[in-house]
């Protein structure tokens, strides 16, 4: 790698691009990030969920009722698969804190990365040709690359977010905008994935899928090469501090508040990826086709006849994948409205506050599916707009208080690593979505899931269960563990501008 950054060649390319993308520096006493910066940042996370998306939403269908896995051999390969990934993740975060470049010490890994995250996203949803041992193998494969690779890539880029402005504000504006690029690749994948993969498919979904996700992964190459050329690193761990990583673990585990952060990770995504996981299943098996029909007609006039043109009211059409579709592309744009109510909440009371009461709130939300019956396809809608316009006011919050998280290391300890920091609570998310979507595949195993036929009652019950009540509970430790965290407003106001006060010694 090195030996290949210090040819001309491709010394001379990247000069020429930064040239092109160059971003203009900030105001070191506002930390005011330009617009341009924002966006190119926000890129990076848009592309890394076209893929998390898929693999919170779409995996478990897929490798259940396209790949021809059992639900418990998913399952199992998910736990497996996705505790590797948080292995991974601290050693990734700790070799980013320790990298040095002229571009920093995480853009670089974006940049690294961003070829082989798109290559591997691919493979990993293309069905082999191969018998059932060697389609497993194949499985297990693709899916620990993708998990590596997708750690290599995220926990740099994550911790990116902590170094490119000091100032806290800008932290959470950058986090919602961030947020908002993040919804529309969601409104991507939740919305049009299905149709692409029926459009492309003609009958094989298996083809459907290759296509739909090569598309997918080559628009995140591009993007995180926007994000590699728009930003840039202007906050420094402090010059005296000398690398040790037992310190940095030691920092950790002493600090009260990455624990809770951690915990919040941990359960946040034991919620999102069981429940998402099963979502799917929700509208295939368990809602009423007729009223899914019927639902998409009466929607249809007023949107002008757009869904008939599209042939998704058709004789004979998935009305289960177009409602699902349907349905996911209006709440996502709820949820957008949701982040856009979350930083002004957010500068008027403080991250853990408002992230505390929403995410109540749509844990609530999430609890009344259970309720839903099988005809009450608009109840489903309505339920999906208010729960995702809840979870929109969530979404930027936590990765705004992991930079928080970092500073308050630096503030209490006079050490900065925020790679690690980052890395460690995203193993919570890591185990989170380990556990969240084992739990899904057993589940369905537990109440008689069978794959592509009409379910028995208890397997219905099952699909009911599983993207309400049990989730929910998850989202009720998340709230309990925010009550221990203690970094609210003021506290981020305070220790914002002492430290501010430190880096002017040695900000870039």
């Amino acid at each position: 790698m090195s030996r290949y950054a210090d040819s001309w060649c491709y010394q001379f390319i990247m000069i020429k691009t930064q040239e092109i993308f160059k971003t203009t520096t900030m105001q070191p006493e506002t930390g005011k990030l330009l617009v341009k910066e924002k966006i190119g940042y926000s890129l990076g996370d848009g592309a890394a969920n076209f893929i998390f998306q898929t693999m919170m939403l779409l995996q478990l269908s897929f490798y259940t009722d396209t790949y021809g896995l059992t639900a418990g051999a998913a399952a199992t390969l998910f736990l497996i698969a996705r505790l590797w990934g948080a292995v991974c993740d601290p050693v990734f975060g700790a070799l980013a804190d320790r990298t040095s470049t002229r571009w920093g010490k995480f853009r670089p890994w974006i940049l690294w990365t961003a070829l082989p995250f798109g290559i591997i996203g691919y493979l990993a949803f293309t069905t082999p040709e191969m018998g059932q041992g060697g389609k497993l193998a194949y499985a297990y494969v693709t899916y620990f690359l993708l998990l590596s690779i997708y750690s290599a890539n995220n926990n740099p880029y994550s911790a990116l977010s902590g170094v490119v402005t000091g100032n806290m504000k800008e932290r959470t504006s950058l986090s919602s905008f961030r947020f908002v690029v993040v919804t529309l690749a969601t409104i991507a994948i939740q919305g049009f994935t299905l149709p692409m993969v029926n459009h492309f498919g003609q009958g094989s979904s298996a083809k459907g899928y290759q296509i739909t996700m090569g598309i997918f992964c080559a628009l995140a190459v591009i993007f995180f090469f926007i994000t590699f050329f728009t930003t840039k690193e202007r906050i420094s761990p402090p010059p005296q501090q000398k690398t040790s990583l037992k310190q940095d673990l030691s920092d950790l585990f002493h600090n009260r508040q990455w624990v809770m952060m951690f915990i919040v990770f941990l359960f946040m995504f034991i919620f999102l990826s069981m429940r998402n996981s099963i979502l799917l299943y929700f509208f295939k098996y368990y809602l009423d086709p007729e009223s899914m029909r019927s639902f998409l007609v009466n929607l249809d006039k007023g949107l002008f006849g757009l869904l008939s043109s599209l042939k998704m009211t058709n004789a004979g059409a998935d009305f289960a994948s177009n409602t699902f579709s349907v349905i996911n592309i209006i709440s996502q744009l709820a949820a957008i409205l949701g982040i856009t109510l979350s930083n002004f909440l957010a500068r008027r009371l403080g991250k853990r506050d408002v992230f505390r009461t929403w995410l109540a709130i749509a844990a609530i939300l999430a609890l009344l599916f259970f309720l839903l019956p099988p005809t009450a396809v608009m109840g489903a809608f309505i339920l999906s707009i208010l729960f995702n316009f809840a979870w929109g006011v969530t979404m930027p919050l936590p990765w705004a208080m992991m930079a928080d998280v970092a500073d308050y290391s630096e503030w209490k300890n006079n050490r900065r690593a925020t790679g690690i920091t980052f890395a460690a609570i995203v193993v919570g998310l890591k185990v989170g979505m380990a556990i969240g979507g084992a739990f899904a595949g057993w589940l369905l195993k537990l109440y008689g899931y069978v794959p592509n036929v009409e379910q028995a009652a208890s397997a219905l019950k099952g699909i009911r269960l599983t993207v309400s009540i049990y989730p929910a509970a998850a989202i009720i430790v998340c709230v309990i563990a925010l009550f221990f965290y203690s970094i609210g407003k003021k506290t981020e106001t305070v220790m914002q501008d002492e430290l501010a006060e430190r880096r002017k010694a040695y900000v870039k």
